[in-house]
């Protein structure tokens, strides 16, 4: 079972620091660990539409509208966070995001979003490797005082960003040529780009 603490120690392995019992204890490591891990997890989490974090959610209209441009405004789902919004189901639907708002001419908006996952038991095993390299690069300099380390290991959060991606995308059906969505380009661009 992964937790918070987990993934920060394996952070901390990275860059040859000491393990943390907890985010609040009194120590250089759990302090930066605990100021940083929430950026970046969301920011590992929008970099690609992780499978684990995918969430479904149809939206209905505000009574406030926006002032010119289209009809209705939706808010984006809180429970859990809308991080971003990956499809429309209704592809042919002109709409614009802004700020926590989804601007469109309907009446009832069905998304494909990434969502903030806060239970790192809900991560793919890859994507917690991901977030570990990610977040060492992230605090290495501030730990270590170590440019090439951190350059090091942001080198290898890279690795293991496109061999997750690789993976990730590659779980569930193909789409048909007829019937590709946005998604399914992106991923098969991540495949292509995996292969090089």
């Amino acid at each position: 079972m992964a937790s918070v603490v987990d993934i920060c120690n394996s952070a901390l392995n990275l860059i040859g620091a000491s393990n943390i019992l907890s985010l609040t204890e009194d120590s250089k490591a759990a302090r930066i660990c605990n100021q940083r891990y929430n950026f970046v997890r969301d920011a590992t989490f929008r970099s690609h539409p992780w499978n684990c974090l995918i969430r479904r959610a149809t939206l209905s209209p505000e009574t406030d509208t926006p002032n010119f441009d289209f009809s209705n405004q939706f808010t984006l789902p809180t429970d859990p966070y809308c991080l971003r919004v990956l499809q429309l189901q209704d592809q042919d639907l002109v709409y614009k995001i802004e700020g926590r708002k989804i601007l469109a001419n309907s009446t009832e908006v069905k998304i494909v979003y990434v969502a903030r996952v806060e239970d790192p038991n809900e991560y793919d095993l890859l994507l917690v490797e991901t977030l570990a390299a990610r977040l060492a690069a992230d605090v290495a300099y501030a730990l270590v005082n170590s440019a090439s380390l951190m350059v090091q290991l942001n080198q290898m959060y890279k690795a293991k960003l496109v061999e997750a991606r690789f993976v990730d995308a590659n779980e569930g059906t193909p789409a048909t040529m007829n019937n590709e969505s946005s998604l399914t380009v992106a991923e098969s661009n991540v495949f292509l780009a995996s292969r090089l």
